[in-house]
């Protein structure tokens, strides 16, 4: 099973920019290049930050951006979203019961199942009792199923080393509860986040993780814990996903740099007749 995990586009109004750049452009530039070289997935899911303000023109230009997708794609929210207004964007949105976006889908991999993480009025992220308790609820229900869960959300419940960031994961407290519930269940794969505005891959608590590259600004990596946050123009990217039965592989493009591909001809080293002898036998 193939899928797009796509992340962070941070739109905002137009005619306006972002950190000088026409975050509009890159999102638009992403949809093409999904339709070209993936439109054989089974999906695209966008984790979080759909909006930098949460303006609703900047809501409309996700759905006719997005929209343009030859695939099916669910959102879910980031801490630069605003609640009330995606529900207005998005009105057939799920709700958890308790006011949250928080949805389950079935795909031909498993069960995905897409987390609220928004803490309004703050960067950083919560993951309330209430949001816990649905959670809990879905990956019983998956259990019993025999299916096997993949977990995405906007915050990363864990510290990665660059202090800034760190600092507006998901609120410890949560995250340890959130650790401690997906940690009772042996169907949970594998984890998606956005937040990062970067690479990012490992496990936590054993469970593999990974985020994506953002389609606007990207986080410069500074390893330590007291460099404020500071951005960079790194290329936009977006991870395309392989689900296979025992594993999970994660391939980042980054898709403003396609068209320089060139065939692999090794050829033979100047001024020689033929490869060196270690490499005759070579394709």
């Amino acid at each position: 099973m193939k899928f797009i995990h796509l992340t962070d586009p941070h739109l905002v109004e137009r005619p306006q920019k972002l950190f000088d750049l026409d975050v509009q452009e890159r999102l638009e530039a992403a949809v093409v290049s999904i339709n070209t070289h993936h439109g054989d997935a089974e999906l695209c899911v966008l984790t979080g930050d759909l909006t930098h303000w949460g303006e609703p023109a900047a809501y409309d230009d996700i759905n006719g951006i997005m929209g343009r997708l030859v695939i099916p794609w669910h959102v879910i929210l980031g801490n630069h979203d605003d609640r009330d207004t995606f529900r207005e964007a998005f009105p057939d949105a799920a709700d958890d019961g308790n006011g949250f976006v928080q949805y389950s889908l079935l795909t031909s991999a498993g069960r995905f199942l897409l987390l609220d993480t928004l803490d309004a009025g703050t960067p950083a992220g919560a993951y309330c009792p209430d949001r816990l308790a649905w959670l809990g609820a879905n990956l019983e229900a998956a259990r019993d199923n025999g299916e096997e869960v993949f977990l995405f959300m906007h915050h990363a419940p864990m510290a990665v080393g660059i202090g800034a960031l760190d600092n507006i994961r998901l609120r410890a407290d949560d995250a340890d509860a959130f650790g401690q519930l997906i940690g009772g269940f042996d169907n949970v794969r594998h984890i998606f986040f956005g937040h990062l505005h970067r690479p990012c891959h490992g496990s936590w608590r054993r469970i593999p993780f990974s985020s994506v590259r953002a389609t606007a600004h990207h986080t410069a990596l500074t390893l330590d814990a007291n460099t404020p946050l500071t951005v960079c123009h790194e290329k936009p990217g977006y991870a395309a996903v392989l689900i296979g039965e025992d594993s999970v592989v994660v391939h980042d493009h980054s898709y403003l740099e396609e068209g320089g591909e060139f065939a692999y001809d090794r050829g033979i080293p100047d001024n020689a007749d033929e490869a060196p002898e270690h490499q005759r036998d070579w394709n």
